[in-house]
């Protein structure tokens, strides 16, 4: 398999959850990388991931054309992880996401750089009732109009430690008297693990095939909304019904709920978000996926034990329900 040799790679908006993972992965193949985001003080906890020296992070907004041809200077890579989940006034899905999606591609044209790797998600579309689905499908047009050898990855949604999917109904599990199903609770996913993703990524980078490819990342198995909070409750050990919400209720809902985006706090759920719920996050039938990239995925059943325990009442010293379930089993 016919490979980059290992230069310098610039990754936006690294610092995240699954960024940091990315970073990871091309130290290992031995890539200098810069990390460049808004903040760097929040990505120096990412320089022990490689060798003195080969990780630095910089600082960049994306939405200053200056700012990202400097960060890509000297770059043979780059890779785009910029995103958001909702939109606050000073935040939003066109800037970010197109804007910033655009002006990367074209400093990387300048510039000559050999592959940018544009991180999108599944579920992209032009045509979407869903501001998020339509700006990440304009944003790879956008890319792919600049630079036709770009790669696009899209991922199912990413689980893992410090994800922002099984974490944030756990969180709620804990708290709340029941769980929504919105929409009924039949949507699919394809939960991907964020080491495949970061590992699928890293290879989108350095693999000379890759140009122009598109690939869909998910995991081994599809689960509806209901499975996963049924998943969530039996490794937290809660016991909690699970309502039915219909997506006209939980539209309302978010209405109000990201409200609370406007004096700076994470909306535990927006309107846009429901229309996301809409539409099932599968790997489409006929696309390229992991194993396209050699990875062989991970199974959401053998990691989120490893991080959901936190949730349980007693923590790492309460009851092991796949312990139980197999004591169970024997008798």
């Amino acid at each position: 398999m016919s490979e980059f040799s290992p230069g310098l790679v610039t990754v936006f908006g690294g610092s995240g959850f699954v960024g940091a993972q990315v970073v990871r992965a091309l130290a290992k193949r031995g890539w200098r990388v810069r990390v460049a985001v808004r903040r760097p003080g929040q990505a120096y906890d990412l320089k022990p991931l490689g060798d003195v020296g080969q990780i630095q992070p910089v600082r960049c907004d994306i939405t200053r054309e200056a700012d990202v041809v400097e960060a890509l200077r000297g770059a043979t890579a780059a890779v785009n992880l910029v995103g958001i989940l909702y939109e606050t006034p000073s935040r939003k899905f066109q800037t970010l996401h197109i804007d910033g999606a655009r002006r990367i591609a074209e400093a990387c044209a300048a510039a000559g750089i050999d592959r940018l790797v544009q991180v999108s998600a599944i579920g992209a579309n032009p045509d979407s009732n869903a501001a998020y689905a339509r700006s990440k499908a304009e944003a790879e047009l956008a890319v792919r109009n600049v630079k036709p050898d770009a790669v696009i990855v899209r991922p199912s949604i990413v689980f893992g430690a410090g994800d922002d999917f099984l974490n944030r109904f756990a969180a709620l599990a804990a708290i709340a008297p029941a769980l929504p199903l919105i929409g009924g609770g039949q949507t699919r996913f394809q939960p991907v693990y964020v080491g495949d993703t970061a590992e699928a990524i890293a290879r989108a980078v350095v693999r000379v095939d890759a140009a122009g490819r598109t690939f869909e990342l998910g995991g081994p198995a599809v689960m509806t909304f209901e499975a996963v909070l049924k998943l969530v409750l039996r490794e937290t050990n809660r016991s909690r019904p699970l309502i039915p919400l219909p997506f006209f209720v939980a539209r309302m809902i978010g209405n109000l709920a990201q409200l609370t985006a406007l004096v700076g706090i994470a909306p535990v759920l927006t309107a846009d978000q429901v229309e996301m719920l809409k539409v099932d996050t599968v790997v489409s039938p006929d696309a390229e996926g992991l194993e396209a990239l050699d990875i062989q995925p991970t199974g959401v059943e053998a990691i989120a034990p490893a991080y959901l325990w936190r949730y349980r009442r007693g923590g790492q010293f309460a009851e092991n329900p796949a312990m139980r379930d197999a004591v169970a089993a024997t008798r």
